[in-house]
């Protein structure tokens, strides 16, 4: 499974717009509001990174009020959980 992080920055005051968004998409499995230079991290996940990618590009940059992403994709073997 291929995880990315999405940091996203929006128009002020069109956050919960943004959320109800990228909650629409399938690939999206988690969305947190933030404090600092982004106001939104998501976790994007797929078998396919090929396919995060065009999620990124056609369907997150895409949405109203987005005016900026920071994508970090992770190293599989360097992913450790914690518990």
């Amino acid at each position: 499974m291929e995880t990315t992080f999405v940091l996203i920055s929006c128009d002020l005051g069109f956050e919960k717009i943004v959320v109800d968004e990228l909650k629409k998409i399938q690939t999206v499995k988690e969305t947190q509001g933030t404090f600092g230079a982004y106001d939104i991290i998501t976790k994007v996940q797929d078998q396919d990174r090929n396919k995060i990618k065009d999620v990124i590009t056609k369907n997150i940059r895409k949405i109203q009020h987005v005016r900026s992403t920071l994508t970090l994709i992770t190293i599989p073997e360097q992913d450790k959980k914690l518990s």
